[in-house]
């Protein structure tokens, strides 16, 4: 055996164990970084010399590799299941504050909405009384509050979400630079003996944190870079580019802030097709929540309004004079498209005859085939005008004067809740006394749905009474009934609604609208202004509580809050439980990466135990050649 062979072996030795020891020690050194990889080093025996062509004497160890404890699939299950856990995490979190807002007994509308009623029935009980009157008004007046203060929290909780929309896109940006800048580096390496594992550790890392604010697709690269993809397939990175996502006013809605990706050919809107991490929880929160409770909110304040005010309006105040509007009526919230070149706005406004129809949706009003069509941004529907009407949805359009190549933006009831006010201030103005009413043993379905009043006005000639008389062939007829002979009366119908409408009545100059089918035999009175304690106006007020003229006719005032409760509270409790849920499956995939990957300080303790021991063996290895090397130097000078 040669003194070189001895020599070389004790070296390769040497070396190898001093990086193993170099490694291990690296691990240690990273067992509290995130996304850390723990490293193995691969040894194996050198080739073997061949002595005199009889036997081969072993020359030693080398490195064949430092490798990471890595495995693609665990990643991947890891990175899905932090896109996951936050984006429930998020979603869950808004929820429950939205849910507890609208749930409060202290600040939800249900309480308050009871005692107005409540005070209303008080008024009815005793239809002169001043003092409840008077708390009639001031019911009104908190419960408008309420609906404005609801509101105000909502509008404070989309300023929250909306802001932390535009710091994800931010953070999103960063990370998408940092992704292309690692993979300049690692390509830069390709060439090399070996992996860059620190350097794909901290890609990993960053596609990591990329995951926890949207969903992400990885496809690799020959080079060694991985693109990075967004949403339904936009690029975020590639290769060594990285696109920048940005927040605009560029949709629909001027006021509200949508995510835009930068590309080569423009800037594309990529709100709708966003979904994962902390961003798609925020998007999806926005929409799915927020916008439906406001709208739905709105169209309570709308619903009551309008409802309030109409039958307010069919009855007498104290001085005999005719009701006036109650509540201040919420208006549709109208926006012009970003890029229109006209100035004008369509005139919008809730149709009150027709409130069963009207949606939660916000539409886009804008002309296809040369007629002004709805368009809704809730489900993609398009929605044509009805004898140049959208009475069919809930409203009315005047289109005049407008632009064809113009778009707009129309929100019936997202913003109608801080509208809402009381008018009435004065406790006589009250109408709780009836103007026009149908008789209670009625059995058709007609209904006084307006009525006015010339001015000057001469009460005397009040009460009137019009009955309806249907003969078998269902023809309906009117007659004002009075003595000796009842006189004939004949009204124009309403070619949209089909509502009968009775022009100057009797010569007197008063108008009354008339809905629904009347029964043979029902009978319609406009009684006298001056009857004292006459209530049945306010019990008719009362009635709205739980009459059913929302939603085509299936929902109440009440209800339809109720309905905002109940969904917000179930989608609330979907993400509690999806939440739960997706925090153990994210446990659970943390823990398969550190049993795969991660550092265990007590292993690598005994690594370093080991590896200490072989590198003094192999010290000792190095000390024995120099003993034989020294003892033939001695032996030759002899």
């Amino acid at each position: 055996m040669s003194n070189n062979g001895i020599l070389g072996i004790g070296t390769s030795a040497l070396l190898a164990f001093q990086r193993a020891l170099a490694t291990t020690g690296h691990n240690v050194a990273n067992v509290n970084t995130p996304g850390y990889s723990r490293q193995r080093i691969d040894l194996s025996a050198q080739q073997p010399a061949n002595h005199l062509q009889s036997f081969y004497i072993g020359s030693g160890v080398r490195v064949d590799n430092i490798r990471r404890e890595f495995d693609q699939f665990i990643e991947n299950q890891l990175r899905n299941s932090v896109t996951s856990a936050e984006d429930a995490n998020v979603f869950y979190s808004f929820s429950r504050r939205i849910d507890n807002l609208l749930a409060d007994p202290a600040t939800g509308l249900t309480p308050g909405i009871n005692k107005f009623f409540a005070a209303l029935q008080d008024v009815a009980s005793d239809p002169t009384s001043i003092p409840s009157r008077q708390v009639l008004i001031s019911e009104g007046e908190s419960l408008a509050h309420r609906f404005g203060f609801l509101q105000t929290r909502l509008n404070e909780q989309r300023e929250i979400v909306e802001g932390q929309i535009g710091t994800n896109v931010d953070e999103i940006n960063q990370l998408a630079r940092g992704v292309a800048d690692v993979n300049e580096r690692i390509a830069s390496l390709r060439g090399t003996p070996g992996q860059p594992n620190d350097l794909l550790d901290q890609r990993d890392q960053l596609i990591q944190q990329l995951a926890e604010r949207v969903s992400v697709t990885l496809v690799d690269q020959d080079n060694g870079a991985v693109n990075v993809f967004i949403g339904k397939g936009q690029p975020l990175v590639l290769g060594f580019k990285n696109f920048e996502l940005e927040v605009n006013r560029n949709g629909p809605d001027p006021r509200r802030p949508e995510v835009g990706l930068k590309t080569t050919g423009g800037t594309i809107q990529v709100s709708g097709v966003l979904d994962g991490g902390r961003l798609g929880a925020l998007l999806n929160l926005r929409s799915s929540v927020l916008d439906e409770a406001q709208n739905n909110l709105g169209r309570v304040a709308v619903g009551l309004a309008n409802a309030f005010n109409e039958q307010h309006m069919l009855g007498y105040d104290l001085d005999g004079n005719l009701g006036q509007a109650f509540f201040k009526l919420p208006e549709p919230d109208v926006q012009g498209f970003r890029g229109n070149t006209g100035t004008g706005k369509p005139v919008v406004s809730i149709d009150a005859n027709n409130l069963a129809n009207l949606t939660l949706d916000d539409y886009v009003l804008e002309q296809a085939g040369g007629n002004w069509t709805l368009k809704s941004m809730q489900t993609g529907q398009v929605i044509d005008a009805v004898a140049g009407n959208f009475a069919h949805v809930g409203l009315n359009i005047d289109t005049t004067g407008l632009i064809a190549t113009d778009k707009f933006f129309i929100s019936p009831t997202r913003n109608a809740a801080s509208q809402m006010g009381v008018l009435i201030k004065e406790p006589r103005e009250l109408a709780a006394a009836s103007a026009a009413t149908g008789r209670s043993t009625n059995l058709g379905t007609g209904v006084v749905e307006g009525i006015t009043f010339p001015a000057p006005f001469n009460a005397e000639v009040l009460p009137i009474v019009i009955r309806a008389n249907v003969d078998n062939t269902g023809a309906i007829t009117f007659e004002i009934s009075g003595d000796p002979v009842p006189t004939p009366i004949t009204p124009t119908i309403d070619p949209d609604t089909g509502a009968f409408i009775f022009t100057n009545i009797n010569g007197t100059g008063i108008n009354l609208t008339l809905s629904g089918t009347p029964e043979n035999g029902d009978e319609f009175v406009l009684p006298h202004p001056g009857e004292v304690g006459d209530n049945r106006n306010a019990l008719m007020l009362a009635e709205l509580q739980s009459k059913r003229f929302l939603a085509n006719g299936t929902t109440s005032i009440e209800a339809d809050y109720g309905n905002i409760v109940a969904k917000v509270g179930t989608k609330t409790r979907q993400a509690e439980i999806t939440h739960q849920a997706q925090q153990r499956l994210l446990a659970e995939a943390r823990t398969q990466r550190e049993e795969k990957s991660g550092v265990n300080l007590d292993e690598e303790a005994a690594n370093l135990l080991r590896f200490q021991q072989a590198y003094q063996a192999s010290a000792q290895i190095i000390a024995a050649s120099n003993t034989i090397f020294d003892t033939l130097i001695a032996a030759v000078r002899r």
